[in-house]
């Protein structure tokens, strides 16, 4: 009897532990149930969602080709400009100063501050420098502008216009030297070169940050700003022309006619010259 209990009690404890050991029939029910809710809580954030709206009939967006404009090259020639004209600035504070002063002494006649500039041989030549770069990227951009030029190659079209500004100063300023040299005024066309590039190293500071403007703005800004700059540049020039008869009438004995001949024949046919040369170059 007590083997037959003891083997009896054995088997139902046996059975129980078994029993504990089987899953809970009602874990998958309630696996499901979270799965139900979880997939109810994300539906409702979804058609309640502002942005993704899944109610509503889908749209498409067709994407245009956006073509890569590599400006870094100008990016950092404009970037150099600004750095050098501020170590000018700096360095230079005198020579700055008094070069503009004398552009807005409209006579010309205190002696000596236009003494001091012909004195800075060095530093005048960097403002030349300064202008010839200066009006170079800004003529790269103006010929841009109006479509006269290609935007195949911005690197090499940039430096052929340097290049043809510098030509044509180089040019001008020699002709002018032989000039002197074979008419005996020395004088009279060193005060025509001072004024020239008195007035040119003034249009090169002013025409940085336009250059930098019309770079990187869009074509509501470069329209306008493209004809005021031409403005400035055209007033600039007569103000060369009316300047430089104020100031040597007496000297040469010209009429006004003569002089503005002269004038159109040394600053008019140079910058068609310049513009036929770069359609030529670039073609």
């Amino acid at each position: 009897m007590l083997k037959q209990a003891f083997l009896f009690f054995l088997l139902f404890f046996i059975s129980f532990f078994l029993y504990s050991q089987l899953p809970d029939s009602t874990e998958p029910i309630k696996y499901s149930i979270k799965i139900n809710v979880y997939q109810q809580t994300i539906d409702r954030a979804l058609l309640q969602h502002f942005i993704i709206q899944s109610t509503k009939p889908p749209v498409s967006i067709a994407n245009a080709i956006i073509k890569k404009n590599d400006n870094s090259v100008l990016f950092y020639t404009l970037l150099l400009l600004c750095f050098l004209l501020a170590f000018f600035k700096y360095f230079y504070a005198r020579y700055f100063n008094t070069l503009f002063r004398v552009f807005f002494n409209t006579t010309l006649r205190q002696s000596q501050l236009t003494d001091q500039l012909l004195q800075s041989k060095l530093t005048s030549l960097l403002f030349n420098a300064l202008f010839i770069v200066s009006a170079g990227i800004y003529v790269y951009f103006i010929l841009m502008h109006y479509k006269w030029l290609s935007n195949s190659n911005q690197a090499y079209n940039t430096a052929l216009c340097i290049f043809w500004v510098a030509i044509i100063y180089s040019l001008k300023y020699i002709s002018l030297k032989f000039t002197g040299w074979v008419t005996g005024k020395n004088d009279v066309v060193d005060t025509y070169i001072f004024i020239i590039f008195l007035i040119n190293k003034i249009i090169g500071i002013v025409l940085l940050p336009v250059s930098i403007i019309m770079a990187f703005s869009i074509s509501q800004i470069k329209i306008p700003l493209a004809i005021l700059s031409l403005l400035f540049v055209a007033l600039m020039l007569l103000m060369r022309y009316f300047r430089a008869y104020g100031l040597l009438q007496n000297k040469l004995k010209v009429s006004r006619l003569h002089f503005a001949l002269y004038i159109a024949a040394i600053e008019i046919i140079p910058l068609l010259v310049l513009y036929k040369s770069l359609v030529l170059f670039v073609k």
